[in-house]
């Protein structure tokens, strides 16, 4: 069983400038306590020679090679452009500078 007690959710709650009630630290404690209880069940399950991992299965690199592709030219990306100059997209200024 966990060592969460209503005095500890209440210098938590102090500690973390939360308002509880004693309904709520009532009711954190429990929830806390099963919280750290759960934690050491995994924990002791998992005890010995498990490594730990990030990903379930191996993996090596997983990314695809980079492959040149046609791709829009720049006539056809400012087509649909309400604006455009010197092969650029044209937008209002938002700062007050040239």
């Amino acid at each position: 069983m966990s060592e969460i007690t209503p005095d500890l959710v209440r210098h938590l709650a102090s500690l973390s400038r939360i308002l509880v009630t004693d309904e709520e630290v009532e009711t954190l404690a429990g929830e806390l306590g099963l919280i750290v209880d759960s934690v050491a069940t995994v924990t002791q399950a998992v005890k010995g020679d498990v490594v730990a991992t990030s990903h379930p299965i191996p993996m090596a690199n997983v990314f695809r090679e980079d492959v040149v592709e046609p791709s829009l030219t720049q006539e056809s990306a400012l087509s649909g452009a309400p604006d455009s100059a010197e092969g650029r997209f044209r937008v209002a200024a938002i700062l007050d500078e040239e």
